[in-house]
């Protein structure tokens, strides 16, 4: 018995398990029986031709011995053998920790810093300035319902259990390339998450299931020892001879200084008031290129059609997604974080600010499909002190509040309107779906001229990639704010910042991570480089 690896068996639509184990057979010449097991690696679909859409699978099958040695010795199966490797044991620190550990947010990287800490004996302290997530979700829904016109401060799409991937499409998809994402999504699936998350080219989750998964990932931190404060912010750090030595942790009118050896920065890119205090303190941060722009929002049935051709409707292809890119001069344009058949959020953090985001359920069963249509920004644009890039987001995001209305309403107008630099009239095609509502106006009132241009271009060019897009009655909706941090909290290769020894920035906050997973995968291993120096605590 052997198990052999091998690339692009296609596997048709409608093709179930034991079916998809025939073809394999009948391509590589052996009898069924003589395949024993088979286990999916990769599955991607293939829409390249609209008229012929399958899955490309890539996948480990464990064979007789027989079977094995013919389908090694075939040239034209290229496949692989399959060896079994012992990871090698992780080396702990020694040292006595004098404080605790203490994790810093409770997003992506924190959950999975202290989710590593805690089940290898470290007893980490988790500080979260907003609520566990089942009260949070009622924070949020009452500001989209329009029954308050701003967010709770410290409870909202920004802060909270999950971090801001809690209202998101839950994507799972990443460019970065670490041995440590298996063991994310092993992680995820142990919580909850679907089994198909390990080998689906692009898996998500949904909004409405990641948070079930949030809410296990953190009953495994207190059942490994770890403590999770909620409603408790980061409100000042102590040094001495350049370590931090203890943090002040607020609690409501209770402020209090927890003595730590380690403290993990998983504050996220909505805690502004966080990087300011820390800059303060003389932090070694530099600003950094980020993304700006507009949600765009279409019939998910044109996304369908434009993607699948014929077989749109087909029941195992469900909701289509895209990803498009252009210039603008020099700029680049991209679609960014597309939600099939999702909503436009209003994922505003503080008072007078509109931002908007997307978000979608597992199911990715609602009317509209919607994306970020962003422009590069860089340093050049905004300033290169450090804070630069938020006071520009600060004015940026107030100025879509007052174009709004100054009561939460987002501006909007359709694409074809935009185009023209007209004043819009109410889309007739598609009903947006940020709530509190949208004010029809002209979005270049709040937006910076190259991003307009930007945006004009790349909605042009997005029309030629993808029929539709640049349809007349489409709707975009400003703006688009929180790609990622506009600045770094600077760092070693240790993961340990330059200027203050016992402090890890990470995650995407501190400008190193663009997503749930590699949010995940920098909090872990930031967890480990802690583990290096320190003994678990007796």
């Amino acid at each position: 018995m052997k198990t052999v690896y091998l690339q692009n068996l296609r596997k048709e639509l409608d093709a179930t398990d034991d079916s998809f184990a025939a073809s394999c057979c009948k391509k590589l010449g052996i009898p069924k029986d003589a395949l024993l097991k088979l286990r999916i690696v990769r599955q991607a679909l293939d829409a390249r031709k609209k008229q012929d859409i399958f899955y490309c699978i890539h996948a480990e099958l464990t064979l007789t011995d027989a079977a094995a040695k013919r389908v090694l010795h075939d040239p034209r199966l290229r496949a692989e053998p399959v060896s079994e490797t012992e990871p090698e044991p992780f080396a702990f620190g020694t040292m006595q920790p004098e404080g605790r550990i203490i994790v810093v947010g409770l997003g992506p990287a924190g959950l999975f810093a202290a989710l590593t800490l805690a089940e290898n004996g470290y007893r980490p302290l988790v500080i979260e300035r907003g609520r566990p997530i089942g009260e949070r979700v009622k924070d949020v829904e009452t500001y989209w319902s329009g029954s308050i016109r701003e967010p709770d401060p410290d409870s909202n799409v920004a802060f909270g259990e999950g971090g801001a991937g809690t209202f998101s499409d839950g994507k799972l998809t990443t460019r970065i390339r670490d041995p440590h994402i298996d063991g994310v999504l092993s992680e995820l699936i142990k919580s909850g998450a679907p089994e198909e998350i390990a080998y689906l080219a692009k898996p998500h989750i949904g909004t409405d299931r990641l948070r079930t998964v949030v809410g296990e990932l953190r009953r495994r931190i207190e059942a490994a020892g770890g403590e999770v404060r909620f409603s408790a912010r980061l409100e000042d750090v102590r040094t001495v001879d350049g370590r931090i030595t203890a943090a002040c942790v607020c609690e409501g009118d209770r402020r209090e200084w927890e003595p730590c050896a380690a403290l993990l920065l998983a504050i996220g890119h909505g805690a502004r008031d966080t990087a300011r205090m820390l800059f303060l303190k003389g932090v070694a941060m530099a600003p950094k290129a980020f993304a700006i722009g507009v949600r765009a929002e279409h019939p998910q049935s044109l996304i369908n059609e434009s993607q699948y051709g014929p077989m749109a409707n087909h029941p195992r292809l469900g909701a289509a997604e895209y990803r498009l890119t252009a210039r603008s001069g020099e700029r680049g344009v991209y679609t960014f974080c597309m939600c099939p058949g999702g909503q436009v959020v209003a994922s505003a953090s503080g008072r007078e600010q509109v931002v908007v985001n997307g978000m979608s359920n597992f199911a990715r069963d609602g009317k509209n499909a919607n994306a970020a249509v962003v422009v590069q920004i860089t340093p050049e644009d905004f300033g290169t002190h450090p804070l630069d890039g938020l006071r520009y987001l600060d004015k940026l995001e107030r100025d879509a509040f007052l174009l709004g209305g100054g009561d939460g309403t987002a501006p909007a107008s359709t694409v074809g309107a935009f185009l023209r630099n007209e004043t819009p009239k109410p889309s007739c095609a598609v009903t947006p779906t940020y709530r509190p509502g949208v004010r029809y106006t002209r979005l270049s009132d709040c937006l910076p001229d190259f991003v307009t241009a930007g945006v004009r271009d790349g909605l042009k060019a997005f029309g030629r990639q993808l029929k539709g897009y640049d349809m007349e009655d489409a709707v975009l909706t400003a703006v688009e704010s929180r790609t990622s941090s506009p600045l770094r909290i600077l760092r070693d290769t240790a993961m340990e910042s330059v200027s203050h020894k016992g402090l890890y920035p990470i995650g995407e906050g501190a400008g190193y991570a663009g997503g749930i997973v590699s949010a995940a995968v920098d909090g872990r291993k930031a967890a480990e480089a802690v583990m290096r120096i320190y003994a678990p605590v007796p």
